[in-house]
């Protein structure tokens, strides 16, 4: 069977991240990286479920076959270590601060003889906008 891997904070979980989690199971088993505390916070504010909660969480979606922690807010490290057929990644990732991890994930998965599968970015919803709107409630 093949083998994918979608990391995510798994904080909020919204319409976008079932899509790109059924897109996901498409292509094979999937592997969730769940991102840690202390590698989220050097990003974006903390989330707010602890690891702990968020994994409980994730691990109750369907489709989520594994959870393994993701240490650093890069993916290369797992990816290396895990060696899947497939990642996954909305396509918001093309522009802006992210589109260098973007670029390293390309480089790694061509390393490793996988593919990277971009999904379209399910549009007007992301955690952080969703943030916004809870702190205007």
């Amino acid at each position: 069977m093949k083998t994918v891997y979608l990391g995510m904070t798994g904080d909020i979980i919204h319409p976008g991240i079932i899509n790109i989690l059924q897109e996901a199971v498409k292509l094979g088993e999937v592997t969730v990286g769940l991102l840690t505390d202390s590698a989220i916070a050097a990003h974006k504010r903390l989330p707010f479920l602890t690891y702990e909660q968020r994994k409980q969480v994730v691990e109750n979606l369907k489709g989520v076959s594994r959870i393994v922690p993701q240490d650093d807010w890069s993916y290369v490290p797992n990816l290396r270590q895990l060696r899947p057929n497939y990642i996954i990644h909305g396509d918001d990732w093309k522009n802006g601060s992210y589109s260098k991890i973007r670029d390293e994930v390309f480089a790694c998965m061509k390393e490793i003889g996988g593919e990277v599968v971009e999904v379209p970015y399910t549009k007007g919803i992301n955690s952080t906008a969703l943030t916004e709107n809870l702190k205007q409630l």
